[in-house]
């Protein structure tokens, strides 16, 4: 994986079919920076987040998720802008695992306990460009306020629904 990363960054030939896969994880790790930085803190408990869902989606060991999210976060520190990311996930995934990239980017956003308004703004944003209609986006984050919500009950965290101040 982490040469797949390094190939990408550095321009080195690699099979067509790593490379995409590779730009996907990229992309998507790099959404998800963009989301934990939109409050202008990049916490514990975001990059935490960030990892467990990676990990999770792609199914990689921790030490290439760490390696991931900071060839992510390269990218997302050389792009100013978030396009050149949504349009490598439009191309490879379905609408209904768009809205998996959504609800991963709430999940993210609400990692800090604490919906900021830029927060809010970034989602409605990459939703719409990711094609993905307000009203699953809507139940992307009432699936994850659920989760949330129940892991605070669980005494495995907090609930981020009475912290977002709405």
């Amino acid at each position: 994986m982490f040469n797949h990363i390094r190939a990408l960054l550095t321009g080195e030939s690699q099979p067509a079919s790593a490379k995409e896969s590779t730009r996907l994880q990229i992309a998507v790790a790099a959404l998800l920076v963009q989301a934990a930085t939109m409050d202008d803190t990049f916490d514990a408990a975001e990059r935490a987040s960030i990892e467990r869902v990676l990990a999770a989606r792609f199914s990689l060991d921790g030490d290439t998720v760490r390696r991931l999210l900071a060839a992510a976060e390269d990218a997302a520190e050389r792009s100013n802008q978030l396009y050149s990311f949504v349009r490598v996930v439009v191309e490879q995934l379905t609408p209904q695992d768009r809205v998996g990239i959504v609800e991963m980017m709430w999940e993210v956003a609400y990692a800090d306990g604490v919906l900021d308004p830029d927060e809010d703004a970034l989602l409605r944003r990459v939703a719409g460009l990711l094609y993905v209609s307000d009203y699953d986006r809507g139940a992307a984050r009432k699936r994850v306020l659920q989760r949330i919500s129940v892991a605070g009950r669980n005494g495995a965290g907090q609930d981020a629904k009475a912290k977002e101040g709405r």
